[in-house]
């Protein structure tokens, strides 16, 4: 009886130790799973009962095989999941899909960037030869400069940023003004950066210019204005963006019937296309 009893026991202790065991490896194979799948990835998983264990009838083990594959109904294929080798080979295939990701990115930019600056670089090298229902941003710009006054701050002491918001307006109308040759419409302010905080005494340069349009709509053009504004600290000759802001205007509709027309604008070096191209992506993002 007592070699039952303990045969019993050793029994019991090994189907113990076996289902700790079986349950790290379960552990393992799923964190092994997730690295190996990827969110585009369409997974099918089968499954079947291997075997049973009835040794024991207060307890009965099910013993259960679950097989994972990656279909890839395109392509045709099938691939079943196992082991180390096929999450390494989904690691180098991550690796590769994002370094080819990245080139497609970067020569998508460039062929951006180059027809941007195609008409720009006309207007640089032959002017008598450049569209004349477009302009260059650079002979869009207005500036702005005053010295920050003691009434103009907020309850920390600092200029008071609906002041700024207010400056920036003002020059953004009149850039948009003179660029149209009429009263422009308001139509709407971007996000707002304030990037550094202006104190009273600072010596405030604010820099604006016609970033782009659209004239998709000729019923409703869009005038993009971006105003920049600089704290400007001659003794250290230091200058240090302090706030970016941007305004769409349009024009009244009856300017329009009258034959009002507005220019395209187009920059004339590449950091100026980058700035138009990043623009243009946060319109796509947010609208």
């Amino acid at each position: 009886m007592k070699d039952q009893k303990l045969n019993k026991k050793s029994c019991s202790s090994r189907k113990e130790k076996k289902g700790i065991k079986f349950g790290k490896e379960n552990e393992r194979n799923r964190k092994e799973l997730l690295t190996m799948v990827d969110l585009r990835d369409f997974l099918r998983l089968k499954s079947c009962v291997l075997y049973t264990q009835l040794d024991s009838p207060a307890q009965s083990l099910i013993n259960v095989e679950v097989v994972a594959y990656v279909m890839r109904p395109e392509l045709r294929t099938s691939e079943k999941l196992s082991g180390k080798s096929c999450s390494l080979k989904k690691q180098k295939q991550g690796i590769k899909f994002e370094k080819a990701n990245e080139r497609n990115r970067k020569e998508l930019l460039r062929m951006r960037l180059k027809t941007l600056l195609a008409e720009g670089r006309v207007f640089c090298d032959l002017p008598a030869l450049a569209d004349r229902d477009s302009i260059l941003i650079r002979d869009t710009k207005l500036e702005n400069s005053l010295i920050c006054q003691p009434q103009q701050r907020n309850l920390h002491g600092r200029i008071f940023g609906g002041f700024l918001m207010n400056l920036a307006f003002e020059l953004a109308f009149s850039t948009a003004y003179a660029f149209v040759g009429q009263m422009p419409c308001f139509l709407e302010v971007d996000h707002v950066d304030f990037l550094k905080p202006v104190d009273v005494g600072d010596f405030l340069r604010l820099k604006s210019c016609v970033l782009y349009t659209q004239l998709e709509n000729p019923a409703q053009p869009l005038i993009n204005v971006e105003v920049v504004a600089h704290v400007t600290r001659p003794e250290l000759r230091t200058s240090e963006i302090s706030n970016t802001f941007y305004f769409t205007f349009t024009v009244n509709p009856d300017a329009l019937k009258n034959g009002l027309k507005i220019r395209n604008v187009v920059p004339a070096t590449e950091e100026e296309a980058r700035r138009v191209l990043e623009r243009m992506d946060a319109e796509e993002i947010y609208a």
